[in-house]
């Protein structure tokens, strides 16, 4: 009996061991299903630009800026797993609403260099947020952040640096160790976890309105989430309960979905359209 304790015991502690330090490599899916570009907005009939954006420690970034009909811009920020190509039906629910959509890749995803770090992502996000200001003259004013699961950490982080016009926040859990204490309660994830990502802590510092979009089917990452993250937002916010999968009920509730994005968006201040 001792023995099979030991035998235990050291299986556990080599599993802790393991995910300490492979949690980067658990949560950062850029080869999941891939990092080959399978299409582009061209396909889906819109016209796009190729955009590469270097960021302050040196990493050069490749992206999608997508034109809209107003001078709204939707800096998108897309999920752990995949790449830009595989948010296409995003991108056209954003275009049909008149927005603009920059979207690009984080560092070790899609045709981006580098490896993906959570610090890293921060910079990815800030730099391009500095090519919307700088290299295309939008006004931060004008600027939407999005982000969608782990992405909405990036989006929120941002947006308590900058002053954008909105913050929307979708299918997001409020930090890394919360859901990883939820997904493994038998581990020690409080000690384990090295990764943040929360999100619910920078919607704290959020002075913009909030739209924290989250399904009440979602089987990932449990709608409870999305309440805190709700209740930390400062006014005005709005909670968007939509229907549906972690990774589709922006497609199965797309009725609900896309009209809860239309009315907030009608509710900021109105966009000067492009002549």
């Amino acid at each position: 009996m001792l023995k099979l304790l030991l035998v235990i015991a050291a299986a556990y502690g080599l599993l802790v061991i393991v995910v300490y330090f492979m949690q980067g490599r658990m949560l950062y899916l850029a080869d999941v299903p891939g990092r080959t570009l399978t299409m582009t907005p061209g396909d889906a009939g819109m016209d796009y630009q190729d955009v590469y954006i270097e960021t302050a420690d040196g990493v050069k970034l490749h992206g999608w800026f997508i034109a809209g009909r107003s001078s709204r811009v939707l800096l998108f920020f897309h999920g752990n797993a995949g790449n830009i190509s595989h948010r296409l039906d995003s991108i056209r629910q954003f275009q049909d609403l008149g927005l603009s959509v920059l979207i690009i890749d984080y560092r070790g995803y899609g045709q981006s260099e580098g490896r993906t770090t959570e610090k890293g992502m921060y910079l990815d996000a800030d730099a391009a947020w500095r090519y919307l200001v700088e290299s295309r003259g939008i006004v931060a004013g004008d600027i939407i952040l999005f982000g969608r699961s782990l992405g909405a950490s990036v989006a929120s982080w941002l947006a308590a640096q900058r002053q954008p016009l909105a913050l929307i926040v979708e299918s997001s859990f409020t930090s890394v160790p919360d859901i990883a204490r939820e997904l493994y309660p038998w581990l020690p994830v409080r000690w384990l976890t090295r990764l943040s990502h929360a999100t619910q802590d920078h919607v704290r510092d959020v002075r913009c309105p909030v739209l924290v979009v989250h399904s009440r089917d979602d089987e990932i990452i449990p709608f409870h989430h999305g309440e805190a993250i709700f209740a930390s937002a400062h006014e005005p916010r709005t909670l968007l309960a939509i229907r549906g999968s972690h990774n589709d009920a922006f497609l199965r509730d797309e009725h609900t979905y896309i009209g809860g994005l239309r009315t907030f968006l009608a509710e900021l201040s109105a966009p000067a359209l492009l002549r």
